[in-house]
This record gives C-alpha cells, sequence and structure tokens, in this order.
C-alpha cells in the first residue's frame, strides 16, 4: 500500500500552487485536488520529481491522507467554501482537520466552526498573507481554533512560514475566528499603507518629479526607517518601463483601483465596536473615488481648483526639502495607521475574550506578510515592553517620533491642500492624531445641539461625572 500524504489541498490557483510547493520542500508529502481535472495534471507534470499525490476525485483524495487529515481548502470566500466544506463532510471521519486559507469573513468562520465541531470535525480559518511570493518562500500565517488543533497542525505551520531571527510567522492566534479576524484587520491596514504610499507619489508627480526620480527616493527610503515590503516594491514599479512604448508602465496603468471586501469588512467591523480607524477608512474611500473615473474626468472640466502648480509646491523649497518633509508625513502616518489596526484588534479581542496578543500578532507581521517592514520591530517591542499599552502612539519610541515629525507632517498636508492634491490618508491621520491629543474638543457644542432638538441631555464639567442635565431651551421658529 503507498504511503499516505501528510497535508492535502484542495483549490490550485496560483497561491495554491506555491503553498503546495512550499510545504512539499520541508519534506511533507501532499496530495492535492482541483475541480478542473486538467488543472491537477498540468501542476503534477510541472513538477514529476517532488512528493505530490494528484486525485481526480474528493473520494480518492481524502483516502490518499493520512489520519487525522489536514485538509487546506485555498478557493473564494464565501459560497464556495461553504460547497466545499459540504462535499468534504460525508467523506471524512472523526477529529479530522478542515482548514479555511482563503480571505474569508471572521462570522463565516465562526459559524462554520461551531457547525463543524458538532459533526466531530475540528476546523481552522487561517489567513495567510505574502501573496504568490509568500506562498512560495514563506507567508505569515493567521491560524485560529482550538489549541489542540493548533498543536497538530504547528509542525507543518511553522514549517512553511516566513523566518525573522529565527522565529515563525506564525502563532495560534486564538479560538474561533480570530485568525480571519486578525487577517481582516492586517489586510485594512495594508489599505491604509499602501494609500499613504501613493499620496506621497502624487504629491512628488505634482512637484514635478521624474518616474526615475521617485523610484530612486522609494529605493533609498527602502534602506532606512521605511524599509518595508511595500516600499521596496514601489520602487521597483516605478523603475518598469514598458517594452511596447519606452514609458514607466506605472503612467499607463488607469487609476482605477480594485477591491475585494476586506477593507470595507474591517470597516463596518470598525463602527460596530465604535474604534476609529480614519486613515483605513480614508483609503478605502480613495479607492472607491478611484473606481468612478467617468465623473471624475468630467468634474475635472468643471470644478476649479488652486492653479499654483509645480512652482507653488515648491516654493521655498528644494526637491530634497520636499522628500526630507513627505517621508517625515507618510512615517507618522504609517503609526497611525498600525495605531488604529491595533486598537481595534485589541478592542475586539477584549470583547470576545479572544486572549489576543499584540506583540505576538505583531511579530508574526515582521516576515512573510504584505505589511512587513522594519518597523513592526518597535511594535513588536512596544507591546512585549508593555502588553496593557492602550495606544500604540503612547510608547515612548512613537510619542518621540511623532514629536518630530509631526511639523514636517502639517507642512506635507498644507502644501497639498494649497495646491488642490488630494492627501485624504495624510489628512485623516493628522486628524486623528490631533483629535486623540487634544484635552477638549467641541463636542460639548454638539451635546448642546443634541439637547436643544431632542432633550439628549449632557453632563456638566462643575458637576460630578455620571450626572446629566437638560437646559430649556428657547424656542426657534421657522
Amino acid at each position: 500500500m503507498s504511503k499516505k500524504s501528510d497535508f492535502g489541498l484542495i483549490g490550485l490557483a496560483v497561491m495554491g500552487q506555491n503553498l503546495v510547493l512550499n510545504v512539499e520542500s520541508r519534506g511533507f508529502q501532499v496530495s492535492v485536488y482541483n475541480r478542473t481535472t486538467a488543472t491537477t495534471d498540468e501542476f503534477l507534470a510541472k513538477h514529476p520529481s517532488k512528493k505530490l499525490v494528484g486525485a481526480k476525485t474528493l473520494e480518492e483524495f481524502v483516502q490518499s491522507l493520512a489520519t487525522p487529515r489536514k485538509i487546506q481548502i485555498m478557493v473564494k470566500a464565501g459560497a464556495p467554501v461553504d460547497a466545499v466544506i459540504e462535499q468534504l463532510i460525508p467523506l471524512l471521519d472523526q477529529d479530522d482537520i478542515i482548514i479555511d486559507g482563503g480571505n474569508s469573513l471572521y462570522t463565516d468562520t465562526e459559524r462554520r466552526d461551531a457547525y463543524l465541531a458538532g459533526k466531530g470535525l475540528r476546523f481552522i480559518g487561517a489567513g495567510v498573507s505574502g501573496g504568490e511570493e509568500g506562498a512560495r518562500k514563506g507567508p505569515s500565517i493567521m491560524p485560529g481554533g482550538p489549541p489542540s488543533t493548533w498543536e497538530v497542525m504547528k509542525p507543518i505551520f511553522e514549517s512553511i512560514a516566513a523566518k525573522v531571527d529565527g522565529e515563525p510567522c506564525v502563532i495560534h492566534i486564538g479560538p474561533g475566528g480570530a485568525g480571519h479576524y486578525v487577517k481582516m484587520i492586517h489586510n485594512g491596514i495594508e489599505y491604509g499603507d499602501m494609500q499613504l504610499i501613493c499620496e506621497a507619489y502624487n504629491i512628488f508627480k505634482h512637484a514635478g518629479f521624474s518616474t526615475d526620480e521617485m523610484a530612486g527616493i522609494f529605493n533609498e527610503w527602502n534602506d532606512g526607517d521605511l524599509q518595508s515590503y511595500l516600499i521596496q516594491i514601489t520602487g521597483k514599479a516605478l523603475e518598469q518601463k514598458d517594452p511596447e512604448t519606452g514609458q514607466p508602465i506605472v503612467e499607463l496603468i488607469v487609476d482605477k483601483a480594485g477591491q475585494k471586501g476586506t477593507g470595507q469588512w474591517t470597516l463596518l467591523n470598525a463602527a460596530e465596536n465604535a474604534v476609529v480607524i480614519s486613515t483605513i477608512n480614508a483609503a478605502v474611500e480613495a479607492r472607491i473615488l478611484s473606481s468612478q473615473k467617468k465623473q471624475r474626468v468630467a468634474a475635472s472640466k468643471e470644478l476649479q481648483g488652486p492653479t499654483a502648480g509645480s512652482a507653488g509646491i515648491l516654493a521655498g523649497l528644494s526637491k530634497a526639502g520636499l522628500v526630507k518633509k513627505v517621508h517625515d508625513a507618510l512615517y507618522a502616518s504609517k503609526i497611525i495607521s498600525y495605531a488604529q489596526g491595533l486598537d481595534l484588534i485589541k478592542t475586539m479581542g477584549e470583547k470576545k475574550d479572544w486572549g489576543l496578543d499584540l506583540g505576538r500578532i505583531a511579530a508574526i507581521w515582521r516576515g512573510g506578510c504584505i505589511i512587513r517592514a522594519k518597523f513592526l520591530n518597535r511594535i513588536t517591542d512596544a507591546y512585549r515592553s508593555n502588553p496593557s499599552l492602550v495606544n500604540l502612539m503612547l510608547d515612548p519610541f512613537f510619542k518621540e517620533l511623532l514629536n518630530i515629525t509631526q511639523q514636517n507632517w502639517r507642512e506635507v498636508v498644507s502644501i497639498a491642500s494649497l495646491n488642490g492634491i488630494p492627501c485624504p490618508a495624510f489628512s485623516a491621520s493628522l486628524g486623528y492624531y490631533d483629535s486623540y491629543r487634544a484635552a477638549r474638543l467641541p463636542a460639548n457644542l454638539l451635546q448642546a445641539q443634541r439637547d436643544f432638538f431632542g432633550a439628549h441631555t449632557y453632563e456638566r464639567i462643575d458637576k460630578p461625572e455620571g450626572q446629566f442635565f437638560h437646559t430649556e431651551w428657547p424656542e426657534v421658529i421657522g
């Protein structure tokens, strides 16, 4: 009888194929199944010397696996995941493990976890970040589910994950949907990070920098404190020339951004938990506005803006001076984006009693994932030294950094505004910072308004906290 496989994967799109090759390269035999048999055959034909077992039916696939079976599903989130699970259930034995490695909504993961537990099966919702390259060479993995199930999967997950300072970029995040939840917020932070980089690029473009000059800036930044995967690929993308025209490929791409939903899910969850994530919100809205291309083109002929042009942006500034200011604005705003995302994770973790460890979560984001960055070492240190840190901005390192960079940050937002250059994420980040540090906000007037029209009552600064008052406001006619 042939040897049973250690691991099985369903869904041989690019991510699935690369994960299979990663697992196999760590010494495991892997069974694979794809709804389209030709895809399976082509994949196996490309890798004849590897320890791979192809199956033409789900029954054959399941029977090829050692027990307890470990089956990872890599199909589109939503109904396709449920469909595969339903097909698998009759074929599995008690304590077999199904892993959803896609970008599923965490509430779907919780539903599936409870459903499968009732049938004696185990379920893991595992967020996987790193794209195609990460899947092949080592992603960041965020699994949620029972600790006992994590212990079964730990040898495989730790072997295939990225490594930083010898530590694998995977931990047991928490029970139920915790893994997919943390991956969702990771993606929200990713939205913010990408939008901030795009705003920096747009300011340089309006200031008259060539694409090659901008590539040089981002490449230089990647050698410093802004070092990150997203900064790195930005420099590489700006360098790329179109073989047909010789022009920078970036400048030939239509300015309409797509999205798959995780950013919007993050916004909805933040609203449900009353947590401010204004940077991520601005990033999601920027993608939506970008998709309204025809409306924007029409409006550009009707709605006026300032006419200063590049001379206005660089008025009294050298190019090097502007680069320094934008660097500081980007760094400060990135801190805000992470602070907001981690605040949401902290709030949700406490609400769900997930026992989340922000220091360990930040640590597994240091390698493999899309938001990996040098300063995640600092975030890891911040939460390891103070696990009860209320907000990342209050950590001594980040507090000092925000103090140092804020003047340039303010000037960049001002320069962009005066020159009609949209920078919603830079602005939202600065607005959050200034609101958070304000001992008194104008919400006193807002409470007066609410009490005026709806008798909602208010507290007073000269009375004990928790006492509420109402004023008999004058009648307004008309």
